[in-house]
């Protein structure tokens, strides 16, 4: 007896199928530490070819391959000497980075031949840096909270509330630097506090006010 298949049978197993052989994960590394890229858990001795393909900002493709019947490997315009295998290819295929930088920030995919079939395991890497934080009054009586070059965007609150004006300024690594300004004029105050929220971890400053 022959077994019939509905359009949605079909669509359900072609999902589950593109999901096991291929799966993508967001990762965020701070600056300055150590990140390892794993590929998918095959026997080694299934394996044919592995491939591992970057892609950064701003930068060409970068391609590091092994090839397990020759015990070799290969590697196509990469130039950044931080960004190697965590160990030996016939016995771990991670790719690691040490230590990590802003320039890192892209896509990094692990390629796997088998004759089984192939198999993809994808990481969008995102670095995190956080932000140096200051808070100070300035000239004409205002205080001034700054989170400068920081990775992503901080957010920064005041307590009290005051009249804030908030501005945010890119730079070419990738980083943020957010800086508010803020002014008490209908409720003068000795102190006010600023809070910098990030992703790295929250700080939060005080300042005593001098009246002019």
């Amino acid at each position: 007896m022959l077994c019939t298949w509905r359009t949605s049978d079909l669509r359900l197993l072609l999902t589950l199928i593109v999901f096991l052989v291929v799966a993508n994960a967001s990762l965020s590394v701070p600056v300055d530490t150590k990140a390892v890229f794993d590929c998918p858990s095959i026997l080694l001795t299934s394996l044919v070819v592995t491939t591992w393909q970057i892609i950064l900002r701003d930068k060409l493709s970068c391609t590091r391959a092994y090839r397990r019947d020759r015990n070799e490997t290969k590697e196509g315009n990469c130039t950044d000497e931080r960004i190697t295998w965590a160990s030996r290819p016939d016995e771990n295929l991670a790719l690691q980075i040490d230590p990590v930088a802003t320039t890192h920030d892209g896509f990094y995919m692990c390629q796997m031949v088998t004759p089984d079939g192939n198999f993809h395991r994808g990481y969008h890497l995102q670095v995190l840096v956080p932000p140096e934080v200051t808070l100070l009054q300035s000239k004409n009586g205002t205080a001034v909270c700054r989170a400068a070059a920081g990775k992503p965007a901080a957010q920064i609150s005041w307590n009290p509330e005051g009249d804030c004006v908030t501005e945010q300024e890119h730079w070419a690594n990738g980083t943020v630097t957010v800086q508010s300004t803020c002014r008490w004029e209908d409720h003068p105050l000795s102190n006010v506090s600023c809070s910098v929220s990030h992703v790295t971890g929250n700080k939060s400053l005080s300042l005593e006010l001098t009246q002019g």
